[in-house]
């Protein structure tokens, strides 16, 4: 017989709600922790829906954070399944949002339905973070409840994000931080011309590509016990007319930072511009900063997350921060510990995404264990 988890994923799978829409997921979550005693509140931000949901007025506050959008599926018929439609295949669920991350806001609600019903009293507040605009631009979703929460004094202690973790096993890697992330759109301006007569032209091709190199090759900080170097990579270039005839007049190029705790983007900023300035650049460029690096180390969250998973899977966690970002980013710096734990990562955002269904299960009983060795 299929799991409760396994049976709510599907639900979720079945609706959807591709960013920022979502599709009355948030409203099946609600339907499910209202009667447990949580006070829902609907926080909708132009074209994003988030929910806070809440039981309990005291502290610690434990928080279950997640999205309920999903990324595009691509052409439908690439898919082996229809992809927004839960289909079970042996030991797999199919659907997109099986692994990111559907599969996970079933595991909370499971394991918090059957804590609440063993344990109804218990210290504490649990609640839940979610939005529909965390594979979209993120502008929108929990950064703006987290405002919410701030502006009221409301305070997260520890936070468990269900992003799809583990790599070969469940809970073999939890992620307890992230790189920064910050983007520059940059312009290297030139003057149009003939080829054959560059004399009367600036190429900005050529004017860059010194720089370019040294951006490259550069070396920002050596990490740290947490956090690999910080790294630069150029994501997209872009110069020319179309015309094998024509010096272009601009180059556009888009690069990335993903960076540690061991440099700001402030001191990032300051030494392109300094690359630039050097080589002579005549230049715009525009930042968009996608979040600070956090960590937490150590701490209550992560022991009880390390235990759990130990009696639960034998396992040894391993503690990463590599990866993209989360939205982890917006809750860390108000000061809550904040860990990632989810099911295996190796098909999200892909073809025929999926999960093994007692890879679900085990992740509720593993949620269910983390809420009784901090609550209780």
């Amino acid at each position: 017989m299929s799991s409760p988890t396994v049976e709510l994923t599907k639900e979720l799978i079945n609706r959807k709600s591709v960013t920022p829409n979502d599709a009355d997921c948030q409203k099946l979550m609600a339907d499910i922790l209202a009667p447990l005693g949580f006070d829902i509140e609907s926080m909708v931000f132009a074209d994003t829906t988030n929910m806070w949901a809440r039981k309990g007025k005291s502290g610690p506050l434990f928080c279950f954070a997640g999205h309920t959008d999903v990324v595009p599926s691509g052409p439908e018929a690439h898919w082996q399944t229809p992809p927004f439609e839960a289909t079970e295949i042996g030991e797999y669920l199919h659907g997109r949002g099986a692994a990111d991350m559907k599969g996970s806001l079933a595991a909370m609600l499971v394991a918090t339905e059957r804590f609440l019903k063993q344990h109804p009293v218990h210290k504490g507040s649990i609640a839940f973070l979610i939005t529909s605009d965390e594979e979209g631009p993120f502008i929108n979703g929990t950064t703006k409840v987290i405002d919410t929460l701030e502006a009221r004094n409301e305070k997260i202690d520890w936070c468990l994000v269900g992003e799809p973790s583990s790599t070969e096993q469940v809970g073999d890697v939890v992620k307890n931080g992230r790189r920064g992330s910050l983007t520059g759109d940059l312009i290297v301006k030139g003057i149009q011309g003939h080829v054959a007569y560059p004399h009367l032209a600036k190429n900005p091709i050529h004017l860059a590509s010194q720089a370019l190199a040294e951006l490259a090759q550069s070396h920002w900080d050596d990490g740290n016990e947490f956090f690999p170097p910080t790294s630069f990579q150029i994501s997209n270039i872009n110069g020319g007319t179309g015309a094998g005839n024509v010096i272009p007049g601009e180059l556009a190029i888009c690069f990335n930072f993903r960076f540690s705790t061991e440099v700001t983007d402030k001191q990032l900023i300051n030494r392109v511009y300094e690359i630039l300035d050097r080589h002579g650049l005549d230049y715009d460029i525009n930042w968009t900063f996608n979040g600070q690096p956090f960590l937490t180390d150590k701490g209550a969250l992560v022991a009880a997350t390390q235990n759990a998973i130990k009696a639960q899977t034998g396992l040894e966690t391993e503690l990463s921060t590599a990866g993209g970002t989360s939205d982890g980013r917006f809750i860390a710096p108000t000061g809550a510990q904040v860990i990632e734990l989810g099911p295996v990562n190796a098909t999200i955002h892909k073809v025929d995404e999926k999960v093994k269904k007692t890879d679900l299960e085990l992740l509720a009983n593993i949620y269910f264990d983390i809420l009784c060795r901090l609550m209780l």
